[in-house]
């Protein structure tokens, strides 16, 4: 809603009808990855699920770049690659559970089925991410930001049509309504930031630096909730910091 009212207040734009049916694929392919990304997380352990997704996310249109000529310089590969180690890196979680984590969230992750079972989900979801910043990336930059908005259209739809089939109530308590409209423009101001930077900029270097949202989460929880840093994570934030270093340097 706030991105219908925002574009008539914007730069002039000619979207073509390509361009609306990439923000279209773009939506659907966003709306699963995320849906598949929390299912994942619920069922699975996160120091697995998260660097599977985020990892899988960049290598599919790095890889696919990279096949359609696009050569980034030796300090942008460098930066690619730290940035992917560094995404490992802070995605790991303590190995021993805390003691508010659900009784079956542990008995499945001692026997290793949260681990199989968010593999799976993870895969996809990182596969469908990819997609995503593919089909964005696709658009051209006289189509401003419309495609964006057949995104979320094409986002509401889809799960529309899959609440209906599953019967599933789309209430939301008062309680969390705030918080949804806060994340909703937070990521619909994310989505427009990326279309802006892959139609001025390279886009694996891009991709990469998009998918160092763990060190920014790592970072928050420390700053905000008082989380400690392992070993591990403090090591990967300062891998993303070189690595972004380097990409833009490169």
């Amino acid at each position: 809603m706030l991105l219908a009212l925002a574009l008539p207040v914007l730069p002039p734009a000619t979207p073509s009808n390509a361009d609306l049916w990439w923000g279209a694929l773009a939506g659907v392919a966003g709306g699963i990855a995320v849906a598949l990304l929390y299912r994942a997380l619920a069922v699975g352990t996160m120091s697995i699920v998260a660097p599977i997704t985020a990892v899988t996310a960049v290598a599919l249109p790095v890889l696919t770049s990279i096949a359609l000529g696009e050569r980034p310089g030796r300090l942008a590969v460098l930066g690619i690659l730290l940035g992917i180690v560094s995404i490992v890196l802070v995605s790991r979680q303590p190995s021993s559970p805390s003691p508010e984590e659900p009784a079956l969230s542990v008995a499945q992750r001692r026997g290793g089925q949260g681990v199989r079972t968010g593999i799976g989900p993870a895969l996809i979801a990182g596969i469908a991410m990819g997609i995503f910043l593919l089909a964005l990336a696709q658009t051209g930059s006289e189509a401003g930001l419309w495609p964006l908005l057949t995104d979320r259209i094409a986002s509401i739809a889809f799960f529309g049509i899959v609440m209906a089939v599953a019967r599933a109530s789309p209430r939301l308590p008062r309680s969390l309504l705030a918080l949804a409209l806060g994340c909703g423009t937070l990521d619909m101001a994310a989505n427009a930031l990326f279309l802006i930077a892959v139609r001025i900029g390279p886009f694996s270097p891009i991709v990469t630096l998009c998918a160092l949202y763990p060190a920014t989460t790592v970072l928050l929880a420390r700053t905000v909730l008082a989380e400690r840093l392992s070993a591990w994570q403090a090591a990967g934030v300062v891998s993303a910091l070189m690595a972004v270093v380097l990409i833009v340097s490169g």
